[in-house]
């Protein structure tokens, strides 16, 4: 799509909406004499790797991190139908600034998209500076995390006590928005 297709979709929607939102960039917006304004966005990506199988899990993630504030990114919210899935979820993960990758026992024995989301994530966690943190383990369950994701990173237990886990989360992400700024 160009630029100019780009310009002129948006404002089409605009026509029938108050606002569009480009995932990642910010909101086109319509004011009342009819012009255009843009708002970027500087709330923090955050990627939410799962299995299918944990779908209602890597939902209450999405939630929560949306009610912090956080453009919290998941397959089931964010894809449209006839978008190119796997490119859309590769850009996704690579403009992320956190991947929140959920294990659980049935995860870690599945092969497919996760596997290959966590991958990708490792590859995107190999080009950044050392000490931050880009990738962010959590277990669901009782699972075994893959031997090298811990042999690297520590991960984060979100069961039995999930509001503790989570927290523990967010601690993680400000601490590194800190050590950042």
């Amino acid at each position: 799509m160009t630029l100019e297709e780009l310009s002129r979709l948006i404002e089409r929607v605009l026509k029938r909406s108050k606002a569009v939102e480009v995932d990642g960039l910010g909101v086109f917006a319509r004011n009342q004499t009819g012009e255009i304004s843009f708002e970027h966005s500087n709330r923090l990506r955050i990627f939410i790797a799962y299995a299918s199988e944990d779908r209602g899990s890597a939902e209450r993630l999405f939630k929560q991190l949306t009610a912090h504030g956080f453009a919290a990114w998941l397959d089931r919210r964010k894809l449209l139908p006839g978008q190119d899935w796997p490119h859309r979820i590769e850009d996704a993960i690579e403009s992320s600034d956190f991947l929140i990758a959920c294990f659980s026992a049935k995860s870690i024995r599945k092969r497919g998209g996760f596997q290959k989301e966590i991958r990708l994530a490792l590859e995107c966690a190999n080009h950044m500076p050392l000490d931050d943190v880009f990738l962010i383990p959590v277990r669901l369950d009782d699972c075994r995390v893959p031997t090298r994701i811990q042999r690297e990173t520590q991960y984060v237990d979100l069961f039995p006590d999930w509001r503790a886990g989570f927290e523990r989360v967010l601690r993680i992400i400000e601490n590194q928005v800190r050590r950042a700024a």
